[in-house]
């Protein structure tokens, strides 16, 4: 999957794993809302989970994910004014070491790394994690929910297994 980035620039440059995944070549940055391509917009603030469903049933921008990397106190406020279809991650904890062990707090290459993994692009999740020293405890502190994302028919499922795997914590 094309992975897509509106960079806001406002965190510490050296913790910032957009960056790193543009070095890598990873991802593609955008400096501006009306630069950033339409696609499947990660938004915390989304009404509708991301489900396996969203990658064939979103109008042709089911290939390309969009996030926007922000700081965390910013993040309401720049409202995700971003064109396609807009998604939140369901539960999901961090593993970076400003956020570790925090529900949905999660850094752009932990949202990146989630939604692949439920949209069924597994190996690309492990290829952007790898380059993080921290980057494969996301995936083994998240493994069963991922898995049981990643077997949901559309939105409704996902939230439903989110609330099932929050009522056996």
């Amino acid at each position: 999957m094309e992975l897509h980035v509106r960079y806001e620039g406002d965190d510490d440059p050296k913790k910032c794993t957009a960056r790193k995944l543009e070095r890598l070549d990873h991802v593609e940055l955008h400096r501006s809302a009306r630069a950033t391509p339409p696609g499947l917009v990660l938004n915390p603030f989304a009404e509708r989970a991301l489900s396996p469903a969203d990658r064939y049933e979103t109008g042709g921008v089911g290939d390309r994910l969009v996030a926007l990397d922000c700081s965390w106190e910013t993040a309401e406020r720049e409202a995700f004014d971003l064109d396609g279809v807009h998604r939140s991650l369901p539960f999901l904890v961090a593993a970076n070491p400003i956020n570790y062990g925090t529900a949905f707090q999660l850094n752009t290459v932990e949202a990146f790394a989630g939604a692949l993994a439920i949209l069924g692009e597994r190996d690309q999740a492990e290829e952007i994690l790898s380059t993080f020293s921290w980057g494969p405890t996301f995936l083994e502190l998240n493994a069963e929910p991922l898995e049981r994302y990643a077997e949901c028919t559309d939105s409704s499922d996902v939230v439903a297994v989110q609330d099932d795997y929050l009522a056996e914590e």
